[in-house]
């Protein structure tokens, strides 16, 4: 593995991730969010998403993660607060 894709996936889940056949978008969803929480703290997480896309251009663009990736990268992956009784509470 080269030093980029070492330093934007250094456990290899997204590597991991396109080497699963048959893999589903929950799945890839899953790993994403796994990667996503061992980013450091203050890290640019749409820009390391589209980082990660660059270097998986070679990968089939209907791939699950390769859509969970672009999903990321266009805004559609942010959090949002949920309700119930913890989102009330002051």
């Amino acid at each position: 593995m080269n030093d980029t894709r070492q330093e934007l996936d250094p456990t290899g889940l997204i590597r991991e991730a396109y080497r699963i056949e048959g893999i589903t978008a929950p799945d890839c969803r899953g790993i994403f969010f796994d990667w996503a929480v061992g980013l450091p703290d203050g890290a640019d997480l749409v820009g390391a998403a589209r980082a990660l896309l660059v270097q998986y251009a070679d990968e089939p663009s209907d791939h699950p993660m390769t859509e969970v990736l672009r999903a990321a990268t266009e805004g559609k992956a942010q959090a949002r607060r949920r309700g119930g009784a913890m989102g009330r509470r002051r």
